[in-house]
C-alpha cells in the first residue's frame, strides 16, 4: 500500500499515524500547536476527523452520551468539529510542515469536503466499518484506505473488503478495541493476528487506545504495519481522547522504539559474524592441563577445554581426542591442534 510517498507493508518501517483528531476541541490554532509538535517528533501523517454532524447525526443523537463523555455526541461533535476554511487551513498548515495529512469522514458531506481538499487517502473509523453505504460512496472516489475494525466480526469486515475490492483499491486494516482508554486485557492482539491470517498479504495493524505504548510496542513485534494513536502537544488539555493519547516525547519514543523492534525481527538460530569477538573470548577449546610427551595418550588426566576459543580444537570436538596419541610433546596449558595427534 502507498500514501502520497509513503509505502506501508510488512517490507517497510512501520508507519505511526498521530491522530489529533478532535483534540483541539474545535480550535484550529490549538490545531496547529498539535501539528507543530507531531512535526517535532517526527511523525509522518497526521490524521484529523471530518465532522459535518448535520449529515452526519439524526437528533436522536442528542440523547446518546458516550462511555468517555457526560456530553451528548452530538453536542461533542459540534463543539469540536472544524468548519471547511479552518479544515483546508489545517491541511495546508500540515503539508508545509512535510507531513501528509489524511481525515476520516463520518458522512457523504465528510467525504465530499475531503475530495474538494485532495486528500491523498481516507481512514475509515470502526464506526462506519459496517456502514457499507457509506463505504461504498468512499470507495467511489479511488483513494486507498485504511479501514479500522473494531467491534466488527470478520464477517462484517469481509464485507467492507469485499467492497473495497471491488473497487480495486489499495487497503490496511487496524484492529481496535472502542474503549477510551482500552484496559491492556481487552486489547486482544489476537484479533490483529486474526486478520493478518484471514488477510494475508495486506497490511495490518493496531489503533491503539490503551494509555501507553506497551500495545503498540506488543503490535510491531507480532509484525503490525501500522500503529494509530491519538495525539496532543499536552496532556494537560481537556478532551474525550486525551486520556488516551501519545503527546510528543511518547510520540517520538514510538517511531523510534518502531524502527528498533523491526530491525529486531526475522534472523535465523544461528552465530552472527559480529559475535565472533565474543566467542573467542567466551568459548572453550582444548588445552593441555599437564605436560605431554610424544607417544603419549590423550586422556581427561592431561587434556581438557579452557577458554578462550582462540585454538583451533572447539570444546564441542573434546571427546573425539580420547585416546588419541599426541605426536609431540606439549606443556601446560597448549592449546591442542588437529596435527598434534594421530
Amino acid at each position: 500500500m502507498r500514501i502520497k510517498n509513503r509505502d506501508i507493508g510488512i517490507k517497510y518501517p512501520p508507519l505511526i499515524i498521530a491522530e489529533i483528531g478532535i483534540n483541539h476541541n474545535g480550535d484550529i490554532n490549538i490545531a496547529k500547536k498539535m501539528v507543530d509538535s507531531a512535526k517535532r517528533a517526527g511523525v509522518e501523517i497526521v490524521k484529523h476527523q471530518t465532522h459535518i454532524v448535520e449529515d452526519e447525526m439524526s437528533p436522536e443523537a442528542k440523547k446518546v452520551i458516550p462511555g468517555n463523555s457526560e456530553k451528548s455526541i452530538f453536542q461533542i461533535m459540534q463543539e469540536c468539529s472544524l468548519n471547511y476554511e479552518d479544515e483546508l487551513e489545517l491541511k495546508n498548515y500540515v503539508e508545509k510542515s512535510g507531513m501528509i495529512f489524511i481525515s476520516t469522514p463520518f458522512s457523504r458531506a465528510a467525504v465530499d469536503r475531503l475530495v474538494s481538499m485532495d486528500v491523498p487517502a481516507f481512514k475509515i473509523g470502526s464506526g462506519e466499518c459496517n456502514n457499507y453505504p457509506l463505504v461504498e460512496y468512499i470507495c467511489k472516489f479511488k483513494k486507498p484506505i485504511i479501514l479500522s475494525t473494531g467491534m466488527n466480526s470478520i464477517e462484517s469486515v469481509s464485507k467492507s473488503v469485499d467492497i473495497i475490492k471491488k473497487n480495486k483499491l489499495q487497503y490496511a486494516l487496524l484492529h481496535t478495541t472502542n474503549l477510551y482508554p482500552t484496559p491492556f486485557n481487552l486489547v486482544r492482539l489476537g484479533g490483529m493476528q486474526k486478520l493478518m491470517k484471514v488477510f494475508p498479504g495486506v497490511p495490518v495493524g493496531l489503533s491503539d487506545h490503551t494509555i501507553n505504548n506497551l500495545s503498540s510496542y506488543s503490535a510491531i513485534a507480532l509484525g503490525a504495519s501500522i500503529i494509530e494513536r491519538h495525539f496532543t502537544d499536552t496532556m494537560d488539555r481537556v478532551g474525550p481522547d486525551i486520556i488516551c493519547s501519545m503527546d510528543e516525547l511518547t510520540c517520538k519514543e514510538l517511531i523510534q522504539s518502531s524502527k528498533n523492534i523491526k530491525s529486531m525481527l526475522g534472523g535465523k538460530k544461528e552465530a552472527a559474524m559480529e559475535e565472533k569477538i565474543t566467542s573467542n573470548f567466551a568459548f572453550s577449546t582444548v588445552v593441555t592441563i599437564k605436560e605431554i610427551k610424544s607417544g603419549d595418550v590423550f586422556s581427561y588426566e592431561n587434556i581438557w577445554v579452557k577458554r578462550p576459543g582462540t585454538g583451533e580444537i572447539p570444546a564441542e570436538k573434546f571427546n573425539d581426542l580420547l585416546g588419541k596419541i599426541s605426536n609431540k610433546s606439549f606443556k601446560i596449558g597448549e592449546h591442542v591442534k588437529y596435527s598434534d595427534f594421530h
